[in-house]
């Protein structure tokens, strides 16, 4: 069974809204100087992953188009794969296999109800 990896959430106004996660939810917020923003929401080890079974983390990004919604991002062995499995589904990949710094693989699709869905590949470490 593959597991949600991270989520994603879009956003018009990034210190708004890293001041409404971070107050009311008690998030971390990263602040880097790129439109991308780590949300940590649960205790991470020292690879960054979540020292709690079943935790996920994610991030906040600058809405770039009216159509960027909340996506979740689903950890998978294969991005190859799995692409070929969603698109037989009948399903549009948005974004094909890209790297992701020194760290992994991500991808987009839209599932069978036109959700947005990322794929994520761990990188060997």
């Amino acid at each position: 069974m593959n597991k949600v990896s991270h989520f994603h959430i879009p956003v018009n106004d990034m210190d708004r809204a890293r001041k409404f996660y971070s107050d009311i939810f008690g998030w971390k917020i990263s602040k880097t100087d790129t439109d991308y923003k780590l949300a940590i929401t649960t205790p991470i080890d020292d690879t960054g992953r979540p020292k709690e079974p079943g935790g996920i983390n994610g991030a906040l990004f600058t809405r770039e188009t009216p159509e960027d919604a909340i996506s979740i991002v689903i950890r998978v062995k294969s991005i190859e794969d799995y692409l070929q499995k969603i698109e037989k589904a009948g399903c549009k990949i948005i974004a094909k296999k890209t790297p992701v710094e020194n760290i992994g693989f991500h991808a987009k699709f839209y599932d069978t109800e036109n959700n947005i869905i990322g794929l994520w590949e761990e990188k060997d470490r």
